[in-house]
């Protein structure tokens, strides 16, 4: 196991031999649309909710409609980032009978249909199935890397050793709060890149945004990362395309997840309305964004 001393050097590529050596596929992402003058799309969606097979069928609409990287979420009982939206709809996929073993069944699907498959995961999950068995089942299926955000990198020995060796990304988060120590900490540990949570607190759909997301990317920056994503409050276009104006990627969970819930009401079996609904919203939300650099 790699402690935090090690840290930096796995950083930076020395890996031991017999580790992968494959280039990050969600920097490639990122860089592709850089090279058009455009942030990526990232979007966020529990899988397991409603139901297994909806939530696979909602994947696909999302990147259909313009996401480039997707964050499949693995639902917990006991979230300590997610706000209400993501929580109710956490706690639905549960009822319904998700399993962490099942989700592989997503990222395949998610791959298959071109966009980078991620998985965002409370730890405690990825440490019962076992880290290292997690990262092989992962990567097989086509996945390219874990958000972390209750993980920080000087606890996460093993989890760089997996990435490692399965070649990997690891995104771990900062906050406007960060010092400057932190965020070169996080700079040198991630790998992909950083995920900016823009406010402090609980995910959820803000009405305005302020002016820190976009001081915690300069500085994120001038730490060291080479990309810099945010996230956490964006719900409409016209806050995608002011974050997309100076961030690599502008991160959407709770207001697709929401637009489901909408969408659904109390009746499950309203798939059809579902998807059309994720689809205009994620649409709507990719016009945005992809176009926030425009002169």
């Amino acid at each position: 196991m790699q402690n935090a001393h090690t840290t930096p050097a796995l950083a930076a590529g020395t890996q031991p031999k017999g580790f992968a050596h494959t280039p990050s596929a969600t920097a490639e992402a990122l860089e592709h649309r850089a090279a058009q003058n455009q942030p990526a799309f990232i979007g966020y969606m529990p899988y397991g909710f409603p139901s297994a097979q909806t939530s696979i069928d909602a994947l696909r609409v999302m990147v259909q409609h313009g996401v480039d990287i997707v964050e499949i979420g693995l639902p917990y009982s006991d979230p300590v980032m997610d706000g209400p939206v993501i929580q109710r709809a956490a706690l639905s996929a549960i009822e319904a009978g998700e399993r962490i073993r099942c989700v592989f069944d997503a990222v395949e699907a998610v791959a298959a249909a071109g966009a980078v498959p991620l998985v965002m995961s409370y730890w405690n999950l990825i440490f019962h199935y076992g880290v290292n068995a997690f990262a092989r089942d992962f990567a097989a299926a086509g996945g390219k890397g874990l958000i972390t955000p209750d993980l920080i990198p000087e606890e996460a020995g093993a989890w760089f050793e997996a990435s490692e060796r399965f070649g990997l990304d690891r995104i771990f988060l900062v906050s406007p709060d960060s010092t400057d120590q932190r965020l070169q900490a996080v700079s040198q540990a991630s790998r992909g890149f950083v995920y900016a949570a823009s406010r402090m607190g609980v995910t959820g759909e803000r009405t305005t945004l302020s002016s820190s997301p976009q001081q915690l990317v300069e500085r994120t920056r001038k730490a060291g990362a080479d990309h810099v994503c945010v996230g956490i409050g964006v719900s409409t276009p016209e806050q995608g395309a002011t974050v997309g104006a100076y961030a690599d990627g502008v991160i959407v969970g709770s207001a697709l997840v929401h637009t489901m819930l909408n969408a659904i009401g109390g009746d499950t079996q309203q798939v059809n309305a579902c998807l059309d609904a994720l689809g205009a919203k994620t649409a709507q939300l990719a016009e945005g964004i992809h176009h926030a650099r425009k002169a």
